[in-house]
């Protein structure tokens, strides 16, 4: 590979990095054709870029970000890499139920928001909940609230009607 094409993958990668919220390192060793193929479609249709680069490209471009140290200790043997921007749960989501169906394709290391997590975290990484079920959570809290003041302003509104209903009928 020409240096022009290897600083071109290198300006790529570092891109990828910038605008993600996650990066994971996977270990697709002994993965074959149609189960890669079947991943990056998955990954593609949860909008998570799979790319699969050299070890020695990668940790060049790191290298030129600064901050992903612990991320370079992983980058051994063949390994795909998951850029994710915001839902940063789905990579971790498709590679344990794969890895729980065939024992392949595991996570080696990921840098979420700036903190490294090794392969050992992998279920409480695919635990986290998505960018939609934290915004429902974050609206029914909201809303809650809201709905109590409402009932509360129903229950004084049927107080007084009830109270006026009982003043006019002592009246008659």
């Amino acid at each position: 590979m020409k240096k022009e094409e290897k600083n071109v993958i290198i300006q790529e990668i570092k891109e990828l990095a910038k605008v993600s919220d996650a990066i994971y390192v996977i270990d697709y060793a002994g993965v074959n054709v149609e189960d890669i193929t079947n991943l990056r479609r998955q990954f593609r249709n949860s909008n998570v870029k799979y790319k699969v680069y050299k070890n020695t490209l990668i940790q060049k471009a790191l290298d030129e970000l600064g901050g992903y140290g612990d991320l370079k200790k992983v980058l051994k043997g063949m390994n795909g890499f998951a850029f994710v921007k915001d839902n940063v749960s789905i990579p971790a989501k498709i590679i344990e139920k794969y890895y729980n169906e065939k024992q392949k394709f595991s996570l080696k290391g990921c840098y979420l928001s700036g903190q490294f997590y090794d392969g050992s975290k992998l279920k409480e990484l695919a635990n986290l909940p998505t960018k939609e079920d934290l915004i429902a959570s974050i609206i029914g809290s909201i809303n809650a609230p809201a709905s109590g003041i409402v009932g509360a302003i129903n229950a004084v509104m049927r107080d007084i009607v009830s109270i006026i209903d009982q003043i006019s009928k002592k009246e008659k």
